[in-house]
């Protein structure tokens, strides 16, 4: 008797080889489209195929009728660590947020408070459907801190791509040798390869130009990417410039916000081949500026969208795109399309981050990130066009099954993660011991 929608359980992804059967299946490259009727067949947690009546060939088949596949999505810019503050700061500019936030309750972050703020942080994300995360871990002030951010990755079973950035207000706390150490340790540690290290520097709108020179030259010379700020800061009021004129522009920086970048130094990003990281619903609540989704796209700048801070907005990607749509309307210019906004959550966020050839798309070969939404539920139905369908009216709610490189991290619109509980218990001790002083 052929299986119904929902009634396999998690232990049918387990199998060495899956075939989700009769799916919609929406895909992101060459750019996002819909396949009705099609199959996906996963192998060791890789896609090696896609398309009509695959043959199962000993698989373990997972009726997909009445489900939408696509995949995991992939936040490029994300502060983990702030998950413990959620919505302290939903009324506040971006000046408000850096005294709160950065300035008061960053300090108070004990290594145990930034393990159980990226464990639950990184289970939200999962929850979500975003399979991916740039964390931009700007509150490390001992080596502690950042192997106990790490681990909360490492604990979640979230790809991520993790961010050694330096406290913000504190410049005692800025220490490559604790780069290079950590570095180390993660490199020391192995495991099951989700997690990778970049480097996250103030940069040159908001350091001198010699610390920006020898943070860039570690990061390459430990093969790490880069993730900063920009904008016309205190220090270069055009730091891509001032990046450019020391030689250090490359492909493997991702550029965060740039509200108030001008075109040319736009320009220079596409160029050199960098990629840039938006945050829509933050930037237009704090008032960094003018929309950018469709300037950078004008530019020819790969663009990835981010939730930035849960202490401001919310932090799943179906709001998100939502955002990314309405300001970029707003904003004038190019207009962007639900396509697009697809696309810069999925496969041009992945190439954001590097991870262009590993998840963004359904491409054989790739790792199977992927996302089974119900497209049952009563906001989806009726609905004629996929893409917009999912960009604009689907939520959390709808996503069915996440898995990451082919493993279920949530099934039934429940997540699996055995330590959810005592995750979210710790996080709440952490947000109220920051509360109460």
């Amino acid at each position: 008797m052929p299986e119904t929608p929902g009634t396999p359980g998690p232990a049918a992804y387990a199998a060495p080889r899956v075939l989700l059967r009769d799916a919609l299946v929406i895909d992101t490259e060459p750019h996002p489209h819909a396949r009705p009727h099609t199959d996906v067949l996963v192998e060791n947690g890789t896609i090696t195929a896609v398309g009509p009546d695959l043959p199962a060939d000993g698989a373990e088949v997972v009726d997909a009728r009445d489900r939408i596949v696509l995949p995991g999505f992939v936040d490029t810019h994300r502060h983990v660590w702030q998950t413990p503050l959620r919505a302290i700061a939903v009324d506040s500019d971006l000046g408000g947020y850096l005294t709160t936030v950065l300035g008061g309750l960053g300090p108070r972050m004990r290594p145990a408070d930034l393990h159980a703020a990226n464990l639950a942080g990184a289970l939200e994300c999962l929850d979500a459907g975003i399979t991916t995360v740039q964390d931009f871990s700007h509150a490390l002030y001992t080596p502690e801190h950042a192997d106990a951010a790490l681990d909360g990755l490492h604990e979640a079973g979230v790809r991520a791509v993790f961010g050694y950035g330096y406290p913000v207000f504190a410049a005692d706390a800025r220490h490559t040798k604790d780069v290079r150490a950590a570095h180390e340790r993660h490199t020391a540690r192995g495991g099951d390869g989700l997690v990778s290290l970049a480097l996250a520097p103030h940069g040159p709108s908001y350091s001198p130009m010699e610390d920006v020179l020898e943070d860039w030259r570690l990061a390459r010379e430990l093969g790490m990417r880069i993730a900063v700020h920009v904008g016309a800061g205190p220090v270069a009021e055009r730091p891509v410039a001032a990046l450019d004129d020391a030689g250090l522009l490359g492909p493997d920086t991702l550029y965060v916000h740039g509200n108030s970048l001008p075109d040319d130094e736009l320009r220079r990003i596409a160029d050199s081949g960098g990629a840039m990281s938006v945050a829509p619903a933050v930037e237009a609540s704090m008032g960094h500026g003018a929309p950018m989704a469709g300037r950078l796209r004008a530019a020819g700048v790969t663009t990835g969208l981010g939730v930035d801070v849960v202490t401001t907005v919310a932090g799943d990607m179906f709001s998100l795109m939502r955002a990314a749509l309405t300001t970029a309307h707003v904003a004038g210019g190019p207009r962007l399309t639900a396509a697009d906004v697809l696309r810069m959550a999925t496969l041009d966020g992945a190439a954001a981050l590097g991870l262009a050839d590993t998840v963004g798309s359904l491409r054989p070969g790739k790792r199977a990130d992927l996302l089974l939404l119900r497209a049952d539920a009563v906001n989806l139905t009726g609905f004629h066009d996929p893409v917009g369908a999912v960009v604009t009216a689907a939520h959390p709610g709808n996503i069915d099954t996440v898995l990451v490189a082919g493993r279920p991290v949530k099934h039934g619109g429940t997540l699996l993660h055995p330590g959810l509980s005592g995750a979210l218990a710790a996080v709440r001790e952490t947000a109220a011991r920051l509360a109460a002083a």
